[in-house]
């Protein structure tokens, strides 16, 4: 079945800085932004249901190409009828091109102008994939929006790493615009550069040329920290065509999504709900919480008594602690829950504050907060 490519509306612009909500229609649904999208490794948000999904608010979740490409493989999805089939989500997906996997969990890796040859960290097969590949397997899954090929060079890197990686991303951004085929599926263009402003400004110009869907900034949240990430952010969206979506790849804490909103960024995804779910850490308004501590062993309490979440409305931080402490997997599922609902609930609110006229005031205060609770990993301050 054919489904239509949609359209991104801008709704209401911040007058004292570059956030904005929107509308963006998808074959799979509506997406209002700022959007979270927690992130399915390998063909699901790890222990959480679509149907939890959808009661913490969640309308895009990521999908892993690199994962999916290893287990179970392309034609096997192709077979049960796509990504949106294997996932048991009707909802929009991204799809990211697997370049980012293969640099940080393959021990082999040749990187070439024409793409990436690598051994799958599963059982050592030698794959190569290339700028087309990517798109074309992106296209196969059936993904909403997929985004091309690009080299993420690890941090900290020199300039001629940077440089190197920026040119590799630029070709194969061509390679991969000439390539993308399908009428139903958007495509997302990458800037690289590190903290570098010049070629962030040169990889931006290049990028633009193409005239993708959306664009993508990666190449951050690997350890520059909050002021790097900031100063970098509000330097390099404005170089990106305004009515265009703009997503920061793999970001973040709560002070790095709202600040990066307020530099004008529509799209987020990242791991730390669920991983730090697992983990028996919970975010909440008032700082990190650790389930396996002694002192919840009696406590009767909600992890926060005004979420609505699953997990708040029906456990007390008592029973999550003693699942956790036990070995029990519905500890890090309710956690993981929770979790996702705080960062939903967090998007809510800077939507809000956006079209009620309040935003800067808000996320000032905000930033200031989340960043005195926690680091630059998510992590407490007090750790």
């Amino acid at each position: 079945m054919s489904i239509e490519l949609k359209k991104f509306s801008i709704i209401e612009r911040d007058a004292s800085s570059q956030a904005r909500t929107a509308l963006l229609e998808t074959g799979h649904g509506k997406v209002s932004t700022p959007v979270f999208c927690p992130v399915g490794t390998a063909g699901a948000v790890k222990g959480i249901g679509p149907d939890r999904l959808k009661e913490a608010g969640c309308s895009m979740i990521l999908a892993n190409t690199y994962h999916l490409l290893l287990r179970p493989g392309i034609e096997a999805i192709e077979k049960i009828g796509g990504i949106q089939k294997l996932m048991g989500w009707d909802g929009a997906i991204l799809t990211d091109s697997g370049g980012y996997q293969v640099f940080s969990l393959s021990k082999l890796v040749k990187i070439t102008n024409s793409g990436i040859e690598f051994s799958s960290h599963v059982d050592g097969q030698k794959i190569s994939l290339t700028a087309a590949d990517a798109i074309d397997t992106q296209r196969r899954l059936g993904a909403d929006i997929a985004m091309c090929l690009d080299y993420c060079p690890p941090y900290p890197a020199d300039d001629k790493q940077l440089k190197d990686a920026v040119e590799k991303t630029i070709r194969w951004a061509k390679e991969s615009k000439a390539a993308h085929k399908s009428e139903t599926q958007m495509l997302f263009g990458i800037v690289q550069g590190g903290t570098n402003r010049e070629l962030r400004k040169y990889c931006a110009a290049e990028i633009i040329k193409n005239d993708f869907d959306g664009y993508a900034i990666g190449g951050l949240g690997l350890g520059e920290g909050h002021s790097n990430l900031v100063d970098t952010l509000r330097f390099t969206t404005p170089l990106l065509p305004e009515g265009k979506l703009r997503y920061l790849m793999g970001v973040g804490t709560p002070a790095d999504i709202i600040a990066a909103v307020k530099s004008g960024v529509d799209i987020f995804d990242c791991v730390l709900p669920t991983r730090n779910g697992r983990n028996a850490y919970a975010f909440t308004e008032k700082g990190p919480m650790r389930l396996r501590n002694n002192a919840y062993i009696t406590d009767i309490a909600p992890i926060e008594t005004d979420c609505d979440c699953y997990c708040c409305k029906n456990f007390s931080r008592a029973s999550l602690r003693h699942f956790f402490n036990v070995g029990e997997m519905l500890g890090p599922i309710l956690l993981s829950i929770h979790n996702i609902r705080f960062y939903q609930r967090l998007m809510t609110q800077i939507r809000n504050s956006i079209e009620e006229k309040r935003f800067c005031a808000w996320a000032d205060e905000k930033i200031a907060k989340y960043r005195t609770l926690y680091n630059s990993s998510g992590e407490s301050k007090k750790d």
